[in-house]
Formats: C-alpha cells, sequence, structure tokens
C-alpha cells in the first residue's frame, strides 16, 4: 500500500541508523514491525496468568517426578 506521511528527517535518519536500514521503507517497516511485537507482546504479558486450567509450575515439577 502506498502512503505519504512527512517524517521528520532527524528521527527518519536515527531510525536507519538504529536499524542498519539501507533504505527509508526498511527502517520504516522495521519500526513497524517491531512496534508491533512490542505490543503483542504487552497483551500477552497483561494476560499472562488469566487462565485457570493450566497446570502451575509446582504440579508440572511434580508431574515429571512422577515419571
Amino acid at each position: 500500500m502506498k502512503t505519504t506521511v512527512d517524517i521528520p528527517d532527524d528521527e527518519l535518519e536515527d531510525a536507519m541508523r538504529f536499524s542498519k536500514a539501507r533504505t527509508k521503507r526498511e527502517a520504516i517497516v522495521t519500526a513497524i514491525t517491531e512496534f508491533n511485537q512490542r505490543r503483542r507482546m504487552a497483551e500477552l504479558t497483561r494476560q499472562a496468568g488469566s487462565c485457570q486450567d493450566l497446570m502451575t509450575p509446582a504440579e508440572l515439577k511434580q508431574l515429571r517426578r512422577q515419571g
């Protein structure tokens, strides 16, 4: 999808430097991908421990000892 966006030059230069991107497009795609990954991980972390049907670490350890 083509989109026109006005990105401050200094921010784009930093993004290219930090991501070691060769092109502006590569830097932007990398930044969006990393942003989305962080948001997904934050959502998973928020939901951690909310499932009542999973074994506790202690239960798993005991089960492994039994055989």
